[in-house]
């Protein structure tokens, strides 16, 4: 799953400085199931407050998981959607992508969710393949 990158994106990127607000459309729309996932994690957080919002429902199909995957083992994409959002991001197995927001009130959440205790605690057989 790579990202559709424009002429003119990859032309700033050979000049040396590359806007990261066009890194960031460009991210919205080569990988648009993972950001509707984010970008509703992150309303979802606005609205309820609390610690974090997660997902738990597995990805439609292969490709939906590739763009999950991709958006989150990348660190530049990562980065770039922390920053863009204004959230901390945090990815179980294939799917369980979740917000935290950038103050300190849920860092013991959110180190709980990136434990390897919450790791092995997310474990299901039907969860093998992803």
């Amino acid at each position: 799953m790579s990202l559709d990158v424009s002429p003119a994106l990859l032309e700033q990127a050979e000049r040396g400085e590359v806007d990261e607000a066009d890194f960031v459309d460009c991210v919205r729309t080569s990988l648009p199931y993972a950001w509707e996932m984010i970008s509703s994690l992150v309303a979802q957080l606005k609205v309820d407050g609390g610690e974090f919002a997660d997902n738990q429902t597995p990805p439609p199909d292969e490709q939906a998981r590739g763009q999950l995957l991709r958006a989150l083992a990348s660190d530049a994409i990562r980065g770039a959607l922390q920053r863009h959002f204004g959230v901390r991001l945090a990815f179980q197995n294939c799917h369980r992508v979740a917000v935290f927001p950038l103050d300190a009130s849920a860092d013991d959440r959110l180190a709980r969710f990136t434990s390897v205790r919450g790791q092995l605690l997310n474990q299901s057989p039907e969860l093998r393949d992803c």
